[in-house]
């Protein structure tokens, strides 16, 4: 068998959707359920003033890129998506949340 650097990072993206969704969800629950608002809208640790204004826009972030993981983890397993479809759903996911993220947080900063 030989080794196949294409099919080991194929892998590695499948297999760390799996952490990524359950990390965005519980992050989404803290913010939404338990009112958490710590991880709100950071810059370099720090939260904003006040990050109760911009806590929703931080929970949907991440309860819609835990949904697509979520989603796309199903289809996989389900056979639903071709290996080009659903690494390129699931790579413009994780590049779009963390824009995303990034952007809110320096919203939240303002100069």
């Amino acid at each position: 068998m030989v080794f196949d650097v294409s099919v080991a990072l194929t892998w590695v993206l499948f297999l760390a959707l799996f952490p990524m969704a359950f990390f965005w969800w519980r992050r989404a629950y803290r913010i939404v359920i338990k009112r958490d608002f710590s991880e709100v809208a950071l810059k370099r640790g720090v939260s904003p003033a006040h990050p109760e204004k911009f806590a929703p826009y931080e929970a949907a972030i991440n309860m819609i890129a835990g949904a697509i993981a979520v989603v796309v983890i199903v289809f996989v397993l389900l056979g639903r998506l071709d290996y080009d479809a659903w690494t390129a759903i699931a790579g413009s996911t994780i590049w779009c949340k963390f824009f995303a993220n990034f952007i809110l947080g320096r919203h939240a900063h303002p100069p």
